[in-house]
């Protein structure tokens, strides 16, 4: 008896597995998917209603066999790649990057890794290793994506992938290194191999991902948290401001997002604040937003920029 509780298992979780495919499943064309009889099929049925699964069953002409929704969630049958896509969701979650679902993250996820076996446990390790997140509020990507170029970056393998620049699109083959989560987008840091540089890449304007099966050896790499914020800070920007702000660095880099610039501590009391943009006046009144008094550093022409504002806002009062 004991030699054919793994048969039966398996003609259980087969069993399952047909359920979910289409709605409904005739006894007779699931004996015959299966090899058994229409009597088999019902016990395997009972077994999987044991287990929480509600399996309706309707007998005469276009009856059959359907897997219903039940009032609790039965054991779930998941392939390695959805295991491997539940873990590293909840991984993210489990870090603060959803809203209100850390704790229950924390919970669901220390039950699946109990079941995990160890070579896709690793696999999630790793994928979660090579993601760094700077805020909590990202956009959603293309999971396909993602998980690509988070296995290219834990494998050291080389990707190719089609990319939508604002200056057009272009194929691109790049060594991935580290992906970045912040400012409600993805980013990846890459080795452009055929610009023989390194990039900042967003995986909103990523597509064809694919990871060519080719290794690297690896490179001393920048610092891919520092790198890309400043890649989106500062680098793509006509204007580079300074700003000495008159708050603690605790202070301001708790409420101040990443993406807008790069702050460093200037003593016990103050910071300084290195951001870029294309235009003068909107810099100008985003600065004049923040909660903290402040003194512009460079460029001068801010310092223009500023007054302008202040008069428009003066003259609105006045006309108010």
């Amino acid at each position: 008896m004991t030699s054919s509780y793994p048969a039966t298992l398996a003609r259980v979780l087969a069993l399952l597995d047909l359920l979910q495919s289409r709605p409904v499943w005739s006894g007779t064309e699931l004996a015959e998917r299966l090899g058994v009889t229409t009597r088999s099929i019902r016990r395997d049925v009972d077994r999987l209603r044991e287990l929480g699964y509600p399996v309706n069953s309707e007998h005469g002409a276009g009856g059959g066999y359907q897997l219903g929704a039940g009032r609790r969630l039965p054991p779930l049958l998941l392939s390695d790649d959805e295991a491997v896509a539940v873990a590293v969701c909840l991984r993210l979650a489990a870090g603060g990057t959803v809203e209100g679902l850390g704790e229950a993250a924390v919970r669901t996820l220390a039950k699946l890794d109990q079941v995990l076996p160890a070579r896709l446990r690793a696999e999630v390790e790793g994928i979660h290793e090579s993601v760094i997140t700077l805020d909590g509020d990202v956009s959603r990507v293309d999971s396909r994506t993602l998980l690509t170029l988070a296995r290219a970056v834990r494998g050291r393998e080389r990707v190719t992938f089609r990319y939508a620049a604002p200056r057009g699109s272009s194929d691109r083959r790049i060594e991935p290194y580290r992906m970045v989560a912040t400012g409600r987008r993805w980013y990846l840091l890459a080795f452009d191999l055929d610009r023989d540089d390194w990039r900042t890449f967003r995986l909103d304007r990523m597509s064809d991902a694919v990871a060519t099966g080719w290794r690297f050896a690896e490179r001393d790499s920048p610092d891919a948290a520092a790198f890309v914020q400043r890649a989106i800070s500062i680098a793509p920007y006509e204007h580079v401001a300074r700003v000495r702000i008159q708050a603690p660095f605790d202070v301001v880099t708790a409420q101040l997002p990443p993406s807008v610039g790069t702050v460093t501590a200037d003593g016990p009391r103050h910071c300084v604040l290195v951001s870029g943009g294309n235009h003068l006046d909107a810099m100008a009144l985003y600065l004049a937003r923040m909660p903290w008094d402040f003194v512009v550093l460079q460029p001068p022409e801010l310092l223009e920029a500023m007054r302008r504002q202040a008069e428009r806002l003066l003259r609105a009062a006045a006309a108010s």
